[in-house]
């Protein structure tokens, strides 16, 4: 699992990790949120303390992505797009939350090795950004 210290002087942490691989890893403090827009086959409802379908890239963006050959970087600009413009309450909901909980673990079904690529690291990224 990976983390991202969320500013200089703030003890709150963002982190992310697969959804798949956080069971394994119990001893993981901070509040668990799924940045998904379909729940993921074969986990548990208690696995996840929320669920912001908002925060996840649009069905449209994940099929051109997916399917359509369109390269990380654009899609990264574009879901930061999504974010920003489209959806900024769920940057304002996240920054809450970690001001509540201290923590957070963002969640999806993605196991990335370092060669690879998730919006969550995206997403955590932007709320680095936006403190």
């Amino acid at each position: 699992m990976a983390s991202a210290s969320i500013g200089p002087g703030l003890h709150s942490v963002i982190r992310h990790a697969s959804v798949y691989e956080l069971e394994r890893d119990s001893e993981i403090d901070g509040l668990r949120v799924l940045i998904m827009r379909l729940w993921p086959r074969g986990v548990r409802r208690e696995r996840v303390d929320v669920w912001l379908k908002d925060a996840a890239p649009s069905r449209e963006l994940l099929d051109e992505y997916n399917h359509a050959g369109l390269t990380w970087q654009e899609f990264e600009r574009r879901y930061r797009a999504e974010i920003v413009e489209q959806r900024p309450h769920v940057l304002e909901q996240l920054k809450a939350l970690e001001r509540e909980h201290g923590s957070l673990i963002l969640l999806c079904h993605e196991r990335i090795p370092p060669s690879e690529y998730c919006h969550r690291l995206t997403l955590a990224a932007l709320l680095s950004s936006a403190t």
